[in-house]
């Protein structure tokens, strides 16, 4: 009976070491792979200027963040799972000190189609200062002015891959604020928003389904995308909070009102030798307005800069929007009939050393921009960014006009993993 039981134990033993070999041979079949990456940093901004509304910062911000990524893949990399999230703390605008899930997706790709599902970053455009045809994902106001920061949007996306382009159809459900300055926060208007107070056209509110589809095709030199979206529009109306406190007259806070709209959009990118043409158009309804709007231009190349590893290209671009000018808090466009010129210089260096100079011009308005940015590796972890803008604006008409005193310098410092 010993010797028995002595057998069943060394054949259950025996058993599952073959069931952890099978097991550790079909990982290794399937070929997983799991990475852990992201970056970490402290940002440092300096105002040359005392704020010009009450309660906000005079001169310094410094804010420490984290973004991570975490990604999974398995069946020889036909699935994979991606999971960002990023969290901010800011020493003095408490609207900049939250956490996000900027993406947590699954995707499946196959021969001839790709399913995408969870919260993702969809960016359309080819522009360089404005990109009027992104509408999928929400602008993440308290990062920065120039709307490159985005939140995570949750989707179904389904890309088919034909011979004549790739159509995304895209599910949208839920819809995400845009985020705001604080009352301490700089780079904002003179009025401040309620970003409690939020009210919807559609009776669904944020859990609107919203729709999109798109079409995109390269020929040769040409990259061209087209596409119809329909739902919550994703810039707000700012209007007066009900029973909002008043002061000399005058209201002062803001709630945002998101109505419903169609939108459909154009982007082309054509290489000329040289020359990179662009051009993004877009025509929006609501039950408000109805408008089109354009930016076209182009950026030249000059490869090896006098003999050099140098690249340099020079960038034009031209703005133009229907509804004309807007003040800060209205649904007027803040780029109606703008000109902006830029260059861009690559040092193509162990460093990967880069700058950007750019410069709008409001032709309607005593209205100027000036930006620099500028990045350079340091060793193999680090990354230094530094921003300079200048704001300029004389007439109150201009949305430029209440950032005239927020002229800065910023300087950030990450760290990769």
């Amino acid at each position: 009976m010993l010797l028995q039981a002595l057998a069943k134990t060394r054949a259950k033993t025996l058993t599952k070491q073959l069931a952890a070999t099978c097991l550790l041979l079909t990982l290794n079949a399937t070929a997983t792979e799991v990475e852990i990456s992201g970056k970490a940093g402290v940002e440092g901004r300096y105002f040359f200027e005392s704020g010009q509304y009450a309660d906000q910062l005079t001169s310094a911000q410094t804010s420490l963040f984290v973004e991570s990524e975490f990604y999974w893949s398995w069946n020889d990399g036909n699935d994979s799972f991606i999971f960002k999230p990023f969290y901010r703390i800011d020493s003095k605008d408490d609207e900049r000190s939250r956490g996000d899930i900027r993406e947590l997706s699954y995707i499946h790709a196959s021969d001839d189609w790709e399913l995408r599902v969870g919260i993702r970053k969809e960016f359309w455009g080819v522009t360089e200062f404005q990109h009027l045809v992104d509408v999928i994902n929400q602008t993440d106001g308290v990062e920065d002015i120039d709307g490159e920061d985005k939140f995570g949007q949750l989707m179904v996306n389904l890309s088919l891959v034909k011979d004549w382009g790739i159509v995304d159809l895209y599910l949208l459900p839920g819809f995400r604020e845009r985020s705001f300055a604080g009352e301490e926060g700089r780079l904002r208007g003179p009025i401040n928003i309620d970003t409690d107070n939020v009210s919807y056209e559609s009776s669904a509110a944020e859990q609107h389904l919203d729709f999109a589809m798109r079409w995109s095709h390269s020929l040769g030199d040409v990259d061209i995308g087209t596409y119809w979206f329909h739902g919550t529009n994703r810039d707000p109306m700012l209007v007066p909070t009900k029973n909002a406190p008043v002061q000399n007259g005058e209201t002062i806070s803001l709630g945002q009102y998101y109505n419903q709209m169609d939108q459909v959009g154009l982007d082309l990118q054509v290489i000329v030798e040289d020359w990179l043409l662009k051009f993004e158009s877009i025509y929006r309804s609501t039950s408000e307005e109805e408008f089109w709007a354009t930016q076209s231009g182009f950026e030249y190349s000059f490869i090896g800069v006098f003999d050099t590893a140098v690249d340099l290209g020079l960038l034009m671009e031209y703005s133009w929007d229907s509804r004309g000018e807007g003040d800060i808090n209205s649904s007027g466009s803040s780029f109606q009939n703008d000109v902006f010129f830029g260059s861009r210089i690559a040092l193509n260096d162990m460093q990967s050393s880069e700058l950007l100079m750019g410069f709008s011009a409001d032709l309607d308005h005593n209205a100027f921009n000036f930006l620099i940015e500028a990045n350079r590796r340091i060793g193999d972890s680090f990354k230094v960014n530094l921003d300079l803008r200048f704001f300029q604006s004389t007439e109150p008409a201009d949305q430029l006009y209440a950032l005239r005193d927020d002229d800065h310098f910023q300087l950030t410092l990450e760290w990769y993993y």
